[in-house]
């Protein structure tokens, strides 16, 4: 139970544990956060106080609630799974993956600007687990944590919303044939030198070398995906 200390505001302390706690955790792909009754008792707060806490960081564009479906990390998506699905069933991979070169770099180019050291560390950890997957679908998981935690640095709400409604319909998308071995990223796998530079560029505020980096980052994806088709 984290604990916290006698003299601070309760408030502002419950959202300041329910930040780290959530920063710390493993979510499962959706982003979906567990249960209320659970985060209560791992805080050591009351459900009304933990409300209160959740609706801060849903103030501030860290997380969504969808009733009846639980709370989600991110910014609220289209307003239907049918809009995604729509989107969807008119595009395709190479579609996705030239939306996804016409935004990410600008996106990464703001980033480098107004990043937090707090972006930044977030950054470095999803590089870390990426290397220590053990599977595709787990470094698919902390890919796809890690451009959402750059799109977040931008500190523009509207290039987060678009951001994930891009992800969205690229979780959607009909990708073909999936990988069969390996079982995971092989320690010299493209990406892994890649995403290293965009952090690079990005911690050190260079808005030129992060934007080309993301660009030649997804031009190689591109490629790659596009053989598989």
């Amino acid at each position: 139970m984290l604990t916290p200390p006698a003299d601070a505001h309760p408030e502002k302390t419950i959202v300041t544990q329910l930040r780290g706690y959530l920063g710390q955790i493993d979510l499962p792909d959706d982003g979906r956060l567990p249960p209320e009754r659970e985060l209560s008792a791992v805080l050591g707060v009351s459900r009304t106080e933990l409300r209160k806490a959740l609706d801060v960081l849903e103030a501030e564009g860290q997380l969504w609630r969808h009733v009846g479906k639980g709370t989600f990390m991110g910014s609220r998506p289209l307003d239907t799974f049918a809009d995604i699905a729509a989107l969807a069933r008119r595009s395709n991979p190479a579609e996705v993956m030239r939306a996804r070169i016409v935004m990410e770099p600008e996106i990464a180019r703001a980033a480098a600007f107004t990043a937090t050291p707090a972006d930044i560390a977030e950054m470095r950890m999803c590089l870390a687990r990426s290397r220590q997957a053990e599977t595709w679908r787990q470094y698919e998981a902390w890919d796809t944590r890690l451009h959402r935690t750059i799109a977040e640095a931008s500190q523009n709400t509207l290039l987060l919303g678009l951001f994930d409604t891009l992800n969205a319909v690229r979780r959607a998308v009909t990708w073909g044939r999936l990988r069969t071995e390996p079982v995971k990223p092989l320690p010299d796998h493209h990406s892994f030198a890649e995403h290293e530079s965009i952090v690079d560029a990005i911690e050190h505020r260079d808005i030129a070398a992060a934007a080309a980096g993301m660009r030649a980052h997804l031009q190689t994806v591109e490629r790659k995906l596009l053989d598989r088709q």
